[in-house]
């Protein structure tokens, strides 16, 4: 007997706890600078947006940006040119004026809140990218590949 209310006693456990939990996805468009000129005088600022959608409604989505993995940090984040040791300085930010840092929280940099996103309403994030002037690089294409998160 003691086992059957056991038995009773966690299914109903897990029967009342059950929680439903969303799944969200994430998909990113690359900031594109084009190429970069060493001998304009502006910075470089380029835009591209991060998307995500949720299967159920979600409170609050926090995403975060890698550091770089050939910096090995947020500021500055480096790209690197297919052949070459030129290294790029670049920067990801939350806001247009190109004052926050986007990164993990960490380090003086900031995440994005998303609150309340709804099922099957895509929430898109501009992401703010920027190279600053002036640096003594070779021609090329630079790159790199960061990786974006969500937690929700």
């Amino acid at each position: 007997m003691k086992t059957t209310i056991k038995v009773f006693a966690v299914l109903l456990y897990l029967f009342l706890c059950n929680h439903a939990y969303a799944v969200c996805n994430v998909t990113a468009t690359s900031v594109n600078f084009g190429a970069y000129d060493v001998f304009v005088t502006a910075p470089d600022d380029s835009t591209g947006t991060i998307t995500i959608l949720c299967d159920k409604n979600t409170s609050t989505v926090r995403t975060s940006i890698s550091a770089s993995p050939n910096s090995g940090g947020f500021n500055p984040r480096k790209m690197r040119p297919a052949t070459g040791t030129y290294l790029l300085n670049y920067n990801l930010f939350t806001n247009s004026a190109r004052t926050t840092i986007w990164g993990d929280g960490t380090a003086g940099t900031s995440t994005m809140i998303s609150n309340n996103v709804r099922k099957g309403t895509p929430v898109t994030l501009n992401v703010f990218g920027r190279i600053p002037a002036g640096q003594d690089v070779g021609v090329g294409s630079y790159s790199e590949i960061l990786t974006v998160t969500i937690a929700y």
